[in-house]
Order: structure tokens, then C-alpha cells, then sequence
């Protein structure tokens, strides 16, 4: 028997059979992006979940009725003003002990300037390109936080380079 403990605007709170406790989490997208000189689009924020500031790849919810492809483009034109061909690299669970969770990461590629979107209201990120090495170093240093989807990103990113990271 499945019983709703509390229904909010993105998750909902589950008990099964007395004991499992499961929260249902509105899907999501992330976008891998690079430029020419090979280094990836990064957002700085702050996250109120884990009181503190993180630089991550362009992210979001998927809204109802869009496609996780359509997400994924308005995600890449809100937060960076950029639009681009995408193409799905993989998807998986966040955390599938607990969430059903699923985000989709997408590679961009052909990027072009698009001004036509606006942030979402209280959005309020920092557009910044940065060495993915960099970035991994720091994060691996623990002189930067970032979030999962972000350094599988990262990570298939230097592979691609053939940069060896530990």
C-alpha cells in the first residue's frame, strides 16, 4: 500500500508499505555545451538546498507537455542566451534508492546567440566558460561544488579530449 505524505510543486512524498519512503521528482535535462577553444558553459548559482554556490551545466525541470529535446533548448536559451543542435548523450536516475528522478543530459553543438528567452523569475546565474580540467581539478580539490550530472558532463567531455583524470 502506497500512501502520499506531502504533494509540492516538483515532489511528492510517498510511504510504501509502511516503510519505503519514495519521492517522486519531476524529471529533468542538463546541457553539455563547449566552444571552439574546448571549454564547456558553466552557470554559477546559488543552491538553497545545500546553502552554497555551485557552477553547473545549464539545467532545469521538464515542463508538462515538453519534450525533454525542447526542455533542453529552452534550459541552453534561458540560461546563456544560447540556442544550438542537441543531441541526447544519455539519461539516467539520480539516486534510484529513493527518487524515480531521471535527467537527461544533451550535448549542444553549433551554437548560436539566442536572445528570445528570459531567465526564470528569482534566477539569478552567472554565465561562465571554463577548462573543463579546471574544472574537475577543483571540484576533485573540493575548492568547488557542482552537481552529478555535471561531472558525468565534464567527465565524457575530457574523454573526449583524451585529458587522463583521476
Amino acid at each position: 500500500m502506497r500512501e502520499t505524505i506531502f504533494k509540492g510543486n516538483i515532489v511528492t512524498l510517498e510511504v510504501e508499505d509502511g516503510f519505503w519512503e519514495i519521492v517522486r521528482h519531476a524529471h529533468a535535462v542538463a546541457v553539455l555545451a563547449a566552444d571552439d577553444d574546448g571549454r564547456v558553459l558553466g552557470v554559477r548559482q546559488q543552491r538553497r538546498a545545500v546553502a552554497a554556490e555551485t557552477w553547473e551545466l545549464p539545467a532545469g525541470l521538464i515542463d508538462a507537455g515538453e519534450t525533454p529535446t525542447e526542455a533542453a533548448a529552452r534550459e541552453l536559451a534561458e540560461e546563456a542566451r544560447l540556442a544550438g543542435t542537441l543531441r541526447e548523450l544519455t539519461r539516467f536516475y539520480v539516486s534510484p534508492g529513493f527518487t524515480d528522478e531521471l535527467v537527461h543530459l544533451f550535448v549542444a553543438s553549433d551554437l548560436h546567440a539566442d536572445e528570445g528567452h528570459v531567465p526564470d523569475a528569482g534566477e539569478v546565474v552567472h554565465v561562465q566558460w571554463r577548462d573543463p580540467l579546471e574544472v574537475w581539478q577543483a571540484v576533485a580539490e573540493g575548492r568547488e561544488f557542482t552537481s552529478g550530472v555535471t561531472l558525468l558532463g565534464l567527465r565524457h567531455l575530457l574523454a573526449i579530449r583524451g585529458d587522463r583524470v583521476a
